[in-house]
């Protein structure tokens, strides 16, 4: 026999209960943030890039910092210097979407710091690959004599990285 209240649907999800990751405005709004931040970000760094290569190969020195030229066809620190362009772009495209659909995916649920973080690992790995697409490797230019000739995207990379780790590590501590 079938009752009155089986007959009853379940209300829909109010906005409490939704799930941060629905398209929701405040959602939109964050994901849409989080990818103009990282497109700027990859354009500053493609412009110093190319300012770079203008000028003269060895530029100012600064002590504990200069500008010296180079072009890494390899990944991080020259790995897969000897493989064909084409299988470093794939891979590297691959990864590149890969962090991007995780970042889409998360930011509407994660800290303000660690959206920062998705966007400067965004702007570097988009920066130093469409460096690696224009002409088969990306532009290195600041140089320590102690560390690999690096630019501002694998900054980026990096200080984006330590940034969300150190956010989610926060969060998860204010979890406990």
């Amino acid at each position: 026999m079938v009752t009155a209240e089986s007959d009853v649907e379940p209300p829909a999800a109010g906005p409490a209960e939704r799930t941060p990751t629905e398209s929701t405005p405040r959602a939109t709004r964050i994901r849409a943030t989080l990818l103009a931040v990282a497109v700027v970000l990859a354009a500053v760094d493609l412009i110093v890039k190319h300012l770079v290569e203008q000028a003269h190969p060895a530029g100012p020195d600064f002590g504990f910092l200069s500008v010296r030229l180079s072009y890494n066809p390899g990944i991080a620190f020259s790995l897969g210097d000897t493989l064909p362009a084409w299988v470093v772009i794939a891979l590297t495209s691959a990864v590149t979407l890969g962090i991007t659909l995780y970042a889409l995916h998360t930011a509407p649920e994660v800290p303000t710091a660690a959206r920062a973080g998705m966007s400067m690992i965004l702007a570097g790995a988009a920066g130093n690959l469409i460096d690696r697409i224009a002409d088969g490797a990306v532009t290195d230019y600041l140089y320590t004599g102690w560390f690999p000739t690096f630019n501002l995207a694998d900054s980026l990379l990096t200080c984006g990285v330590v940034l969300l780790i150190a956010s989610t590590l926060r969060a998860e501590s204010r979890a406990d």
